[in-house]
């Protein structure tokens, strides 16, 4: 009975279950994948634990070893199926969330498995005899005195919760804090959440030091985003010819420069008459947070370069120019 209950086990677990494999993967709802999935090894488990339950039975047991025998078993394929349907849910909750308005992080799945094992740990009791009343008379008050205990914890999941629901953060948004710190972030667990920083670092935050924080959000309302390059110009340029020049280069880097938005027309803005130049911002666009730094890379090399060509004046500071004089005075008389 053992040896047939192995057998069964086997033949369910690697021909039928991959066979149900490759039918599943004909099928377009994705969630029979998720139970074919869910039931991997637990076919085994199930058809080896009823040969030796028939086994077992084969054996004359007193009344108490029979019972015992029987609870064991009952026991057993509850947490089997609790096992099972863990599972379900969380590749449930993990394959809608990415489709609703929820992101797939694993403070969901982990509360969804939470949730199906409180329910399993009750009813394993339940048929076992034993009242549940009292147990969660019993887990009430001894939840509230927990509660007491487990502020910070409570207060990190509510605190994740609440960014989940607002989707103000989102996994994969690049955010800064006010206090610094900056990055994509990677997930949003029950106390935490993890961002990695452009070195490729972690940087772990706790849920409610997040919820409280001032936070940039790089990828809302649009990934897309502004870049903004200062430059100046000497008062000695024609400023139509400058604005012409600078143009036509920072329309050539959107086609060609990898981060550029290429249907985008982008534009400069004089604002500040200063003591030895004509200031202005040159407006381009970035598809996001990280392409500005090799846009402005590629955007400075190819205006200065220009910029020569044109004969176009790039102004440094008086100070420098007579602080260049001075050295080259003393140099003479030295």
């Amino acid at each position: 009975m053992l040896a047939a209950g192995l057998l069964a086990g086997l033949v369910l677990d690697k021909v039928v279950l991959r066979r149900l494999e490759v039918i599943t993967q004909r099928t377009p709802w994705e969630g029979d994948e998720i139970v074919v999935e869910s039931l991997r090894g637990l076919l085994l488990y199930s058809a080896l634990l009823t040969g030796l339950y028939a086994a077992a039975a084969q054996f004359p047991l007193t009344a108490g070893l029979q019972r015992l025998t029987d609870n064991m078993f009952l026991v057993t394929i509850i947490l089997i199926a609790t096992l099972f349907f863990m599972r379900l849910a969380a590749g449930f909750v993990t394959h809608y969330a990415k489709k609703a308005v929820l992101p797939s992080i694993s403070i969901f799945s982990n509360l969804a498995k939470v949730i199906v094992f409180s329910i399993g740990a009750l009813i394993i009791l339940q048929s076992l005899g034993i009242s549940i009343t009292p147990v969660l008379t019993a887990l009430g008050v001894g939840g509230l005195a927990v509660a007491l205990a487990l502020q910070d914890t409570l207060s990190n999941i509510f605190s994740g919760l609440h960014i989940i629901a607002t989707r103000q953060v989102r996994q994969g948004d690049y955010i800064q804090l006010a206090s610094g710190e900056e990055g994509y972030v990677t997930d949003i667990t029950w106390r935490n959440t993890t961002i990695r920083t452009l070195p490729n670092n972690m940087v772990i935050i706790p849920n409610t030091k997040l919820a409280s924080a001032i936070v940039t959000n790089c990828y809302l309302p649009d990934r897309e985003l502004a870049v903004l390059v200062q430059v100046r110009t000497g008062y000695g340029s024609d400023l139509e010819q400058v604005e012409r020049v600078t143009v036509e280069v920072a329309r050539e880097l959107m086609r060609e420069a990898q981060g550029g938005v290429a249907g985008f027309e982008p534009f400069i803005r004089y604002h500040t008459f200063a003591d030895f130049s004509v200031n202005f911002t040159v407006i381009l666009r970035g598809q996001e947070y990280v392409d500005q730094h090799l846009l402005k890379h590629e955007f400075i090399k190819r205006l200065h370069r220009r910029y020569a060509a044109e004969k176009i004046e790039i102004p440094v500071p008086m100070h420098a120019v007579r602080l260049q004089q001075g050295e080259s005075l003393l140099r003479e008389e030295a």
